[in-house]
């Protein structure tokens, strides 16, 4: 917290009370659809995983129901709404949407900065989804979904933090209450009863709300190049990891346990990557003072240079993506909540 910026954080503060008071009291309107629409979101400017999450509830629902993705597409050079096609790239679509695009072919993914226009055009396609995740949209008042869920970094609550900019808030924290679940990411994998108990009575829930708590997993690397195929990766002492993500200091450590030698180059969030950027790399890894290495970046970077015409610079060396997914800690609990919810609406709808 910075506190010579609190002022301007409490004039936030009363900004966002009143859009919120507008909304509460229908003298803004909010729409809702007769569809199980599920927002994914948080109170804070990133970090807190809402990307795996997504993915998780796209594994979990994409078997029984026609499942879309809806995101503003942060990054993109497209405005409107976009449907995802094999013509996209992460300039068109972002980078988020590119990923679920690429590794999600049997859903639709759309992209559109009103969420409401998003969904309604989505539910005039000629094969409409059956269910509509939100991603990232929990502070757009205008469009009403059926579920929320909200998460919030274990080591990094919302309950204890500030508005911009003398914290990570870009809301405020009354917002929670409009949450169904309540999701703590990014917890210990050992965590106790008498933890998780700390936990909930500092985010203080509203009888009607549910909290999960949940953890990253980080699952063996992924080839991406003909290079990355070649290596035996037990063998491997150290290398290069480049990412431009919220939060990259687990991704860091986790692969700090398993090689000695990585060095990191940490990019901002979204970050595009130019020939420039890719030049430096390729330098940096070459210095690497140690033969076997490899070069090591996140799925959603990848996304962001999969289509980049300089890709081809990395054909020389072993590039390999740090898949991650999430595990939920009461899991059965959980998915029985979403899949409740989703036969639930579907039947009234």
């Amino acid at each position: 917290m910075n506190i010579l910026l609190l002022p301007i954080s409490f004039l936030h503060h009363i900004i966002l009370s009143i859009r919120h008071k507008l909304y509460d009291w229908h003298l803004l309107k909010s729409k809702r659809f007769d569809h199980p629409v599920i927002c994914v979101g948080n109170l804070s400017l990133g970090g807190t995983g809402k990307t795996p999450h997504t993915e998780h509830l796209i594994r979990l629902l994409s078997d029984s129901y026609r499942v879309a993705v809806l995101s503003r597409g942060y990054g993109r050079k497209t405005k409107g709404y976009r449907l995802a096609s094999a013509s996209d790239t992460s300039e068109t679509l972002g980078d988020e949407p590119m990923l679920y695009h690429r590794k999600y072919p049997e859903i639709l993914v759309a992209v559109d900065e009103d969420r409401v226009e998003g969904v309604e055009t989505l539910l005039e396609d000629t094969c409409p989804p059956e269910v509509i995740l939100l991603d990232d949209a929990f502070q757009h008042r205008k469009i009403n979904a059926g579920l929320n869920l909200l998460l919030t970094e274990y080591g990094h609550l919302y309950s204890k933090d500030f508005l911009v900019p003398a914290g990570k808030l870009r809301d405020v924290k009354s917002a929670a209450r409009r949450a169904d679940i309540i999701v703590v990411s990014k917890s210990p994998k050992d965590l106790d009863e008498k933890q998780r108990a700390v936990v909930v009575a500092q985010l203080k829930p509203l009888p009607h709300q549910k909290v999960f708590f949940s953890s990253i997993e980080h699952e063996p690397l992924k080839p991406l190049n003909e290079e990355a195929s070649k290596v035996a990766i037990e063998g491997i002492v150290g290398g290069l990891l480049f990412c431009g993500i919220a939060n990259p200091k687990p991704l860091i450590n986790e692969l700090s346990d398993r090689y000695k030698k990585l060095e990191t180059i940490a990019f901002s969030d979204h970050h595009a990557f130019n020939e420039n950027d890719i030049d430096a790399l390729l330098k940096k890894f070459k210095q690497l003072p140690f033969e076997e290495k490899i070069m090591v970046t996140t799925e959603k970077d990848y996304a962001r240079i999969i289509n980049s015409p300089y890709l081809c610079k990395f054909d020389s060396v072993p590039l390999f993506a740090a898949p991650i997914h999430v595990n939920i800690h009461q899991q059965e609990e959980f998915n029985k909540e979403i899949l409740d919810y989703v036969r639930k609406d579907h039947q009234h709808g």
